[in-house]
């Protein structure tokens, strides 16, 4: 039978920050081809490729949609080359260096009864204007109705892991001792090797055969426990952990305290004498305040907006990066790092900012390199299955009116100095206090960032901010 990429619109599946998303019921063999098949058109009317790359993450419906991506690629005359459970930015980056388009599979950090696609160019992310493209597209196939076997080519893991070990000594991590959350991690075959490699001694922590949602922009209470007991029962001098598809680092100190995304990546672009940051709104204002930084643009949330930035600051200085909240690191030019060159990769990575803090830290230790920076602090958390519309709609009338929206809050003390709408809506307050709600792009949640001079009160407005939304 034939079918039409219209079973995109027919799916229900939505593109959120980071690629396709949807209920895994939504992913249909059929619906994982119609994307297939609108990627590829898109992608041959710019470039010529007869290769395409995928891969997976540890998500139980992964390998069944990849299998129908594959299915569609075979139906085009293009061949597959599957390169299993790897992190994202692994199959990103070998795919850039081979110069063609890949797909991943991938739900990244939402729930398990949830699923998603990310597509990539030969040249890095797909932008905004390629999404609408694939949204739009007509091109006809063939119904899937046979799923092929996949065989399991290791070279993007192998290349992955040399990309980050040729830039260090064999020595960088000697007497250390790393933990690894493997959880679920599609990278957790990979990073115990990739420390070795760096002298470091390696202690595998919590592997899981069912798939963890882990949020590396709101952790959760027990994740905060078990990092802090693993580094006193092991002495860990650090440890290191992913999202589902590890492209979002979750690392911490000495302690097992967790570090923030966006402190991680500060560190990281720091000792790497970044000249531009592209980052998003909801970043951590400790970025300006560092002082490190020639240039600075503020983005709205998501891995294309920061990207779109690139080109720009290209044009006026040598070193281009970013990074989110999440903790993902975006390399947007070549770099130098112990003078070896590191090419770029322009899509969210978990591995560069977290060696990059190892190596920075290797003499004063990783909490005391933290506390030297100016403190201001971040804390983030989210209300889960909270409609987008409902969230879209309160916040368009506190857009039309902040001052009684502060009130409905009861922040009846708190005076506005700033309020910007360049993503969802960040209030900043008169003490320089920050409340910032957002909307999820990748599932029903509102989330609410606050920035204050310590933890307790960044928390303390949090938790007040998400219950009193809740009532409105």
């Amino acid at each position: 039978m034939l079918l039409s990429t219209t079973e995109i619109q027919q799916s229900g599946i939505q593109f959120g920050t980071s690629g396709a998303r949807g209920l895994v019921t939504q992913f249909s063999a059929n619906a994982c081809a119609a994307f297939t098949h609108a990627f590829i058109s898109c992608m041959q009317g710019v470039f010529h490729f007869d290769k395409v790359a995928i891969a997976i993450d540890n998500r139980p419906s992964s390998p069944a949609m990849a299998q129908a991506c594959v299915k569609a690629l075979e139906q085009l005359g293009l061949e597959a080359i599957y390169y299993g459970v790897v992190p994202t930015p692994a199959l990103a980056y070998i795919s850039m260096q081979d110069g063609i388009p890949c797909i991943m599979v991938t739900g990244s950090h939402i729930p398990f009864d949830r699923n998603g696609i990310k597509f990539y160019r030969p040249d890095g992310e797909i932008s905004k204007a390629d999404e609408k493209g694939i949204l739009t597209v007509e091109a006809e196939f063939e119904s899937i109705s046979d799923l092929p076997e996949l065989v399991v080519n290791h070279k993007a893991a192998s290349v992955y892991i040399e990309r980050y070990t040729s830039l260090f000594d064999s020595s960088l991590l000697s007497g250390k001792r790393v933990g690894i959350y493997e959880h679920s991690s599609a990278g957790r075959d990979l990073y115990t090797d990739m420390f070795k490699a760096l002298g470091a001694e390696v202690i595998a922590l919590e592997r899981s055969d069912e798939f963890v949602p882990i949020d590396t922009e709101a952790v959760s209470e027990a994740d905060k426990r078990k990092a802090k007991n693993w580094s006193k029962e092991f002495n860990l001098d650090f440890i290191f952990s992913t999202d589902g598809d590890g492209d979002r680092p979750l690392v911490s100190d000495e302690k097992g305290n967790w570090l923030r995304g966006d402190v991680l990546g500060l560190i990281c672009a720091d000792a790497m004498d970044i000249e531009a940051l592209a980052v998003p709104i909801s970043c951590n204002t400790a970025i300006e305040k560092n002082q490190a930084f020639e240039h600075i643009t503020r983005t709205k949330v998501g891995s294309p907006y920061v990207i779109a930035e690139f080109e720009a600051l290209a044009k006026d200085y040598a070193s281009v990066a970013g990074f989110e909240a999440n903790g993902g690191f975006l390399l947007g030019s070549d770099a130098i790092v112990n003078g070896k060159t590191i090419k770029a990769l322009p899509t969210r990575d978990a591995v560069l900012p977290a060696l990059m803090l190892l190596a920075a830290a290797k003499e004063t230790g990783i909490a005391s390199l933290v506390n030297a920076l100016p403190q201001r602090v971040t804390h983030s958390d989210r209300i889960q299955n909270f409609a987008t519309q409902k969230s879209q709609g309160i916040l368009a009338q506190a857009k039309e009116a902040p001052e009684v929206f502060l009130q409905s809050l009861n922040f009846s003390d708190a005076k506005l100095a700033a309020l910007d709408t360049t993503d969802g809506l960040r209030m900043t307050f008169a003490n320089d206090d920050v409340v910032h709600f957002r909307p999820s792009g990748n599932a029903p949640e509102l989330r609410c960032y606050a920035e204050s001079v310590s933890i307790d009160q960044a928390k303390s407005l949090v938790d007040h901010a998400l219950k009193q939304i809740q009532l409105i």
